[in-house]
């Protein structure tokens, strides 16, 4: 009896044992629905490759047929247009260039919006206005679903290898699902507070960001023209109170470091209008704040120039090159 009893308790735990290994793939296919992914560039791209490698199927669009051929290789489901992403998926991913792109996606004539399902969770990890990401939430809830800011920061180098920093805004108790999502591509996803204040972290970030570039630039110019090997210059300022990101991981003179885009011919990275759109986006925070930036301002006017002067694609920490060039006119 004795015996008959433990192989019956040993059946017993067998079969809770296969119940909650069942029960635990459940949840993990569950959690594996389709993720829609709107804007395939530079970043969104390998954010959205990311996603395929953690194991969630992608319905993905993307404006450049070339763009969505390259990204359909990767196993992705392609599709026509932003309203056929929200009709195949209930969360939606997008990286986009500006405010107007932003608009046209989420409520253009084959918007998201079109198609969207009540309980749909919408992330947008695009810099733009603020009061657009408000305006747009507020839309969003109108169909029944939830609208989130996630911009990121980290360049396209922590894109690819999914350690970007995601800055987010939105109502806190969807901010769960919405980090399931965001730490397949992020290594660091910080809740900044109500819709709106992740594109005020981000576009206050970037304003920093260009101010740093612009002094590591000027920085390494003189030391060069000084005499001083580049090298050796980045190596002395990245062991002393001078160190900054631009400086030790993205520095910008050709040379100096391998895997960026001075490396390149500043190719790829963050495009310069890129750079002179988020700081017109911090310029106007200024304004409407009555926050004085003189030097977020005069950022804003060098890259401004930079645009106007042919830099406009090249990556932003092509201000060196700017710089020499313009010590020459």
């Amino acid at each position: 009896m004795a015996a008959l009893l433990r192989r019956s308790g040993s059946a017993l735990h067998s079969a809770i044992s296969r119940h909650a290994r069942l029960a635990v793939v459940s949840r993990f296919m569950a959690s594996k629905t389709p993720v829609g992914f709107i804007g395939l560039g530079n970043m969104g791209s390998p954010m959205a490759k990311n996603l395929l490698k953690h194991g969630y199927p992608v319905i993905a669009y993307d404006v450049f047929p070339e763009a969505c051929k390259e990204f359909q290789d990767t196993g992705a489901q392609i599709v026509e247009s932003p309203s056929d992403v929200a009709d195949k998926a209930d969360r939606i991913i997008t990286m986009l260039p500006s405010s107007l792109n932003a608009i046209d996606v989420y409520t253009g004539a084959n918007g998201i919006l079109k198609k969207v399902k009540k309980g749909s969770l919408l992330i947008d990890s695009s810099t733009i206005d603020p009061a657009v990401s408000k305006e747009l939430a507020k839309e969003v809830e109108k169909m029944g679903a939830v609208f989130m800011d996630a911009p990121v920061s980290g360049g396209v180098g922590a894109a690819r290898s999914g350690n970007l920093t995601f800055m987010v805004g939105g109502v806190e108790q969807e901010f769960d699902a919405a980090k399931e999502l965001l730490t397949c591509m992020g290594a660091n996803v910080i809740y900044c507070g109500e819709v709106g204040t992740g594109q005020a972290a981000k576009i206050c970030n970037n304003m920093l960001l260009a101010i740093g570039m612009i002094g590591t630039a000027e920085t390494m110019n003189l030391g060069i023209r000084l005499g001083l090997d580049p090298k050796l210059l980045a190596k002395i300022l990245n062991m002393s109170s001078g160190r900054c990101w631009s400086s030790d991981t993205y520095n910008p003179v050709p040379g100096v470091m391998e895997g960026v885009p001075s490396a390149n011919n500043y190719q790829g990275g963050f495009g310069t209008t890129l750079m002179a759109k988020d700081l017109g986006l911090a310029q106007d925070s200024a304004t409407n704040t009555k926050s004085p930036t003189p030097l977020g301002s005069l950022s804003h006017q060098v890259y401004r120039l930079m645009c106007a002067k042919g830099y406009a694609q090249k990556d932003f920490s092509s201000v060196f090159q700017f710089l020499r060039e313009e010590e020459n006119v």
